[in-house]
């Protein structure tokens, strides 16, 4: 088998594994099922722009004109062009020492200074006086910002401009972030964000722009800057390059494409079949919320029951049966309630709601820190969330925590607010911020069933349909909104407690479903990895 035949088979026979490599980015929020990112087919892309300038993605032809006499042709058209005053004479760049190639080549290709292969046109920003959004004059494009997957959208339109690309560069974005790449189809106006790389003697505007992406890690390394990172002309001049001959880029660029739309495929297969796996849980799971009767939860339950394997395969969907047994525990259909009240939250309150303090933060350590929201942001206090302050505060202050006060968050990004955790154990030396209420409960309610009610998804959406604040402020919760939650009470505190510990037990069970999908999805990265670098 050729080398390039079993490149052809390692991305090809291993579909299951490019697909299966999902990474989460989040798991917190309203929404969250959003917050993937398909690893393993990101990384089968990265490796086949790595294999395209490798040389290892298209059997090459020994009767093909070498890269040399290609670079030979450019370099005199170059000198024709400075004749012409249609470019600047270049500066002679360094030769390459053998340290800086990374790899070796194939026979019949060529190292290059990016600067020798095409022409480098650094972007110039015109002052602000002279583009617009109105059309008048022709485009501008500044920097990443305009860029989409192959070519730039149009937003500003310069009557001045100073540098120029026209159709058939390669837009490189050289200041933050360094690296990215799109096409030019039309003659723009580029700022100072940008440099246009100018094709010379015919080389495929396509090799360039998937050339530029397999050496992004390289050029990205030379990127200086503190607010902002750029790289400089000379840096993206002097960038080294590898240079196949010139049908073998168009061969390239053709195989590229086929390969790229490929993983588009998987791309739009493995989301729609996300989409499909997460709308059959959703539909599954309401099914349990809105049983009628135990008969009816107990058949429905059973349903659901039988095909925990193919059910509960991602973090979201093990968080929507969480939230579901929340849900389920709050309505008595986890233990029954037996005899109920209807109450609103402050009359079972002993304490708040009440806000906390915030106090500017402190470069040195004190025996005072005050929490951040991150501390209760995700069902279980983390007192690392927290900063020093220095301030007097009285020991009889409703600001110290105590085991099992409630804080609530009052202000925050929207999917947060509303969110709680009790307090388990002695705080000593932490306070509350302003951007949190704290409560404590009375005698007719456990503490810990208060939480589990404040966390049932019924209550979060109470709360959030009631927030407050503009789409330029944070939206908050007032204290008479949090008093006016409406709470169905079992009133046996022994009937409470005994839903606590259902709801713990089915919780845990959860978190082992988590466990071994994280582990199962660890496997998969690490095979993704692995073949990545088999083909390399």
């Amino acid at each position: 088998m050729t080398q390039h035949n079993h490149i052809n088979h390692l991305i090809t026979d291993n579909m299951d594994v490019w697909t299966s490599a999902i990474k989460r980015k989040s798991s917190s929020g309203r929404g969250s099922s959003k917050k993937i990112e398909l690893y393993g087919i990101k990384k089968l892309r990265e490796l086949i722009l790595e294999l395209a300038v490798r040389g290892k993605l298209v059997p090459q032809d020994p009767n093909d004109e070498p890269a040399s006499v290609l670079l030979e042709r450019i370099a005199a058209e170059k000198a024709q062009l400075v004749k012409e005053g249609k470019i600047k004479k270049p500066k002679k760049l360094p030769e390459i020492s053998e340290e800086e190639k990374p790899f070796e080549l194939p026979e019949g290709w060529e190292w290059s200074r990016l600067g020798d292969f095409v022409h480098v046109e650094m972007g110039q920003s015109p002052a602000s006086k002279f583009y617009n959004q109105n059309g008048e004059g022709i485009p501008f494009f500044q920097g990443k910002a305009d860029f989409n997957d192959i070519y730039p959208s149009v937003r500003y339109w310069c009557v001045q401009p100073q540098k120029y690309a026209f159709d058939g560069d390669v837009l490189l974005s050289v200041r933050a972030p360094v690296g990215p790449t799109n096409i030019s189809n039309i003659v723009c106006c580029i700022g100072r964000g940008l440099a246009a790389l100018r094709p010379i003697s015919r080389a495929p505007t396509n090799y360039i722009f998937y050339m530029m992406q397999g050496f992004r890690s390289t050029l990205e390394s030379f990127a200086t800057g503190t607010t902002f990172v750029a790289v400089s002309k000379v840096n993206v001049e002097h960038l080294v390059v590898s240079i196949p001959p010139l049908r073998e880029q168009n061969l390239i660029v053709a195989k590229v494409d086929e390969l790229m739309a490929l993983c588009d495929q998987l791309e739009a297969q493995t989301e729609s079949s996300l989409d499909a796996h997460q709308t059959l849980v959703t539909v599954l799971l309401d099914t349990l919320v809105n049983s009628q009767n135990a008969e009816d939860l107990t058949e429905n339950w059973t349903r659901i029951s039988g095909h925990f394997d193919t059910l509960f395969t991602t973090e979201h969907s093990i968080d929507q049966l969480k939230q579901t047994i929340l849900q389920l525990a709050v309505m008595g259909n986890l233990v029954p309630f037996g005899e109920v009240v209807n109450v609103k939250l402050k009359d079972l309150l002993a304490f708040g709601p009440k806000n906390g303090f915030s106090a500017k933060e402190v470069s040195y350590e004190t025996e005072l820190k005050v929490l951040k929201l991150g501390a209760t942001s995700y069902g279980e206090l983390n007192v690392e969330e927290s900063k020093f302050i220095d301030e007097n505060i009285p020991s009889d202050s409703h600001l110290w925590l105590k085991p099992d006060d409630i804080l609530i968050q009052r202000g925050n990004s929207s999917n947060f607010v509303g969110s709680n955790i009790i307090i388990k154990k002695e705080c000593i030396g932490y306070i509350y911020p302003d951007l949190m209420m704290k409560i404590r409960a009375n005698e007719l309610i456990e503490p810990s069933f208060l939480s589990l009610t404040l966390s049932a998804p019924n209550t979060r959406e109470f709360l959030w349909s009631r927030m407050t604040g503009t789409s330029g402020t944070m939206p908050k919760i007032s204290k008479t909104i949090v008093e006016s939650i409406p709470v169905t009470l079992p009133v046996s505190r022994q009937i409470q407690q005994e839903i606590v510990e259902k709801v713990s037990l089915l919780n845990g069970r959860c978190d082992q479903l988590k466990a071994r999908l994280s582990d199962a999805q660890t496997t998969q990265l690490n095979l993704a990895d692995a073949l990545v670098e088999q083909a390399l």
